[in-house]
C-alpha cells in the first residue's frame, strides 16, 4: 500500500488490513520509516520512505541489520543503546544520523512488542530539523572496534582503506590538525575514519573512498606547501572460505601491523594477497608461536584494579608481556595475542597465561589476581575440565583468583560457554565481562552468563568528559549490571577528574594508569 507517498511492505490477513493500515498511517504521520527488528538486530517488517530516503524499497531490508539503517561512525552507540533496550524494553528517542549521502540526522525510538510476540522490536525513525553534523574522525580504538562489529556482524560495508601519509621526520601538530579537518571534510557520511598517529588513517567503506581521500589530502598538503606523499591500500572485510570470525581476526591483525609500522608492516604480514594471504603467511609461523606458547616465552606485568570509595586495591590484573626467543623479533602484547587468535591457538595461550597467574597466586597473602581467558576458551568443554581439576585440587585458588572474559563476541556455544559459567560459579570463582559495551552482544552475554563484576569499555571512559550520550550510556550500563546482581570496573582512568565522575555515575571500582601502571605484584612471599 502508499501512505503519503511511502511504501509499505507489511503481510496482513484481511482481518488484521484495516487495523494495520490505520495505526501505520498513524505510525507514518509522526515517522518517516517504520521497521520491526528481532532480538538479534535483524529486520522482519519494513515500512516508509524507504526508496526515498535510502534508494531502496522497504522490501530491500527484510533480513538486514537494523544497524545498517544508522551512519556508520554512530553505529557504535547505536549498538550500545539497542542492547539497553533488550534490558529495559524501550529505547526513548535518541538522536543518530541514518545511513544516506546527507547523513540525515533522526530521532530514533523503539519498543518492544507486547502480547504473545514479545521477542518483536519495534522502531520509528523521524528525521529531525537539526544540520547533519560532520562525521568526527575516531581514535584508533574506536575505529577497531568498529570495524570488528562491520565484519563479524556484516552488512554494507565492504572495505577496509589504509592510508598513510610520508614525510621526511614528525608532522608538526599543525600539518596533523589540517589532515584531520581535510578528512573530516571530505570524508563520506556513509565511511567512519580513524586516527591511529604519525600521518596514518583507517577508512571503512566502499574500496574506491580511500584512494579518492587519499588524493584529497594529497592535493591539500601540497597547497599548504608540504612535500608528503600519500601511499594507500585496500582489504576486503571477506575472503572466500573465512568465517566472519576468522575475517574479523585477520583485520584485527592488520590494523596492528599498520599501527606498528604503516603499510610496509602490512604488506610484509602477507596481507597485500588479502585477508587469505595473511592466513597463509601466519600458519607459516604457526608452529613457532606454539613452542613460544608451550615454553612460556612471556612474563606478567599486574595493574591494580581499586576501590574508588577509597579502600586501596581491590586486585590485580594480569598482563601479558612477550619476550622473543633468540634472534626473534619481539612481539607487541597486542601482536602476540591477536597470532595467537589468528592461528587458533588462543586457548592454548590462555591456559599457558593461566598456569602463571596461578604459580604467582600461590605466593601471594590476601591478594587477588585477575587472569584473562577468551570466551573461545569458556566454550572449551576440554579447556573447562582442566580448569576445574586444577581447582579441586587447588580449593585455595579460588581467593585468589578472577577471571575476565575477553572477547565474547567468539562465544559460538552459548550452551557450552554457559556450562563453563554454571560450574566455576558452583566453586565459588569469581567472574568479570572486559570490554562491556564494546560489542553488539555484550549485553546479552550479562544476562546469558551471570558474572559477578563488568568492565565498562574504556572508549566510554575516555569519551565521557565531552559526550553527554556516552555518559548516559555509562549511567545505564551501571543500573542494568546492578540489576543483575554484578559490581562495575571502569578502565582506562587517567584522571582525577575521570575517577571522580565514574564514581558520581555508580561505578564501584577503577583502573588506569592515574591508580598505577602495570608491573610486580605487591604481596609475594
Amino acid at each position: 500500500m502508499i501512505v503519503d507517498g511511502a511504501e509499505v511492505s507489511a503481510p496482513a490477513t484481511p482481518r488484521q488490513g484495516v487495523d494495520r493500515e490505520r495505526f501505520l498511517t498513524f505510525a507514518l504521520a509522526a515517522a518517516e520509516l517504520l521497521v520491526e527488528v528481532t532480538p538479534e538486530g535483524r529486520i522482519g517488517f519494513a515500512a516508509g520512505a524507504f526508496r526515498s530516503r535510502l534508494g531502496q524499497p522497504p522490501e530491500a531490508w527484510i533480513g538486514r541489520p537494523v544497524r545498517d539503517l544508522v551512519a556508520l561512525n554512530d553505529r557504535a552507540s547505536f549498538d550500545a543503546n539497542f542492547n539497553l533496550l533488550l534490558a529495559r524494553d524501550r529505547m526513548p528517542p535518541t538522536g543518530f544520523r541514518l545511513n544516506d549521502r546527507a547523513a540525515t540526522p533522526v530521532s530514533i525510538g523503539a519498543l518492544r512488542r507486547p502480547g504473545p510476540q514479545q521477542s518483536a522490536i519495534c522502531f520509528s525513525i523521524a528525521t529531525t530539523p537539526q544540520p547533519p553534523a560532520r562525521p568526527a574522525v575516531s581514535d584508533s580504538a574506536e575505529f577497531s572496534r568498529a570495524l570488528a562489529a562491520e565484519a563479524t556482524i556484516g552488512g554494507d560495508t565492504t572495505s577496509l582503506g589504509l592510508i598513510e601519509i610520508r614525510a621526511e621526520g614528525i608532522l608538526p601538530d599543525a600539518t596533523t590538525a589540517l589532515i584531520r579537518e581535510g578528512l573530516a571534510e571530505a570524508l563520506p557520511p556513509t565511511s567512519q575514519a580513524g586516527d591511529f598517529g604519525e600521518g596514518r588513517f583507517g577508512l571503512l567503506g566502499e574500496a574506491a573512498a580511500a584512494e579518492e581521500l587519499a588524493r584529497q589530502l594529497e592535493s591539500l598538503l601540497r597547497g599548504a606547501g608540504h612535500a608528503a606523499s600519500v601511499a594507500t591500500t585496500s582489504l576486503s572485510i571477506e575472503a572466500p572460505g573465512l568465517t566472519p570470525l576468522q575475517a574479523t581476526r585477520a583485520l584485527r591483525y592488520a590494523l596492528s601491523a599498520f599501527n606498528r609500522g604503516g603499510i610496509t608492516a602490512v604488506e610484509e604480514a602477507g596481507f597485500d594477497k588479502g585477508l587469505n594471504g595473511f592466513i597463509a603467511h601466519a600458519y607459516a609461523r604457526a608452529a613457532g608461536l606454539r613452542q613460544a606458547i608451550a615454553e612460556n616465552r612471556f612474563r606478567l606485568a599486574f595493574q591494580p584494579i581499586v576501590d574508588l570509595s577509597g579502600g586501596g586495591a581491590h586486585h590485580y590484573e594480569a598482563l601479558l608481556r612477550p619476550e622473543p626467543g633468540k634472534g626473534e623479533a619481539p612481539l607487541n602484547p597486542q601482536q602476540f595475542v591477536l597470532l595467537a587468535e589468528a592461528l587458533d591457538l588462543s586457548a592454548e595461550l590462555d591456559w599457558a597465561v593461566l598456569r602463571s597467574v596461578c604459580s604467582a597466586a600461590r605466593l601471594t597473602r590476601d591478594t587477588c589476581i585477575a587472569a584473562n581467558i577468551s570466551g573461545h576458551s569458556l566454550q572449551s568443554p576440554s579447556f573447562r575440565e582442566a580448569l576445574l581439576a586444577m581447582l579441586d585440587t587447588e580449593p585455595m585458588l579460588v581467593e585468589r583468583l578472577l577471571l575476565e572474559i575477553t572477547e565474547t563476541a567468539e562465544i559460538e556455544d552459548e550452551a557450552e560457554a554457559t556450562r563453563s559459567v554454571a560450574a566455576l560459579r558452583s566453586r565459588g570463582l569469581p567472574l568479570c565481562i572486559d570490554d562491556f559495551g564494546a560489542g553488539a552482544a555484550t549485553f546479552r552475554y550479562l544476562r546469558l552468563l551471570r558474572v559477578d563484576y563488568v568492565k565498562i569499555d574504556g572508549a566510554y571512559v575516555t569519551h565521557a568528559h565531552r559526550s553527554e550520550k556516552d555518559r548516559a550510556i555509562i549511567a545505564s550500563m551501571v543500573d542494568l549490571a546492578h540489576g543483575l546482581g554484578a559490581q562495575v570496573v571502569a578502565e582506562q582512568i587517567e584522571t582525577e577528574a575521570e575517577a571522580a565522575m565514574m564514581r558520581e555515575l555508580g561505578v564501584e571500582y577503577g583502573q588506569g594508569w592515574h591508580f598505577g601502571k602495570p608491573g610486580p605484584l605487591p604481596g609475594r612471599g
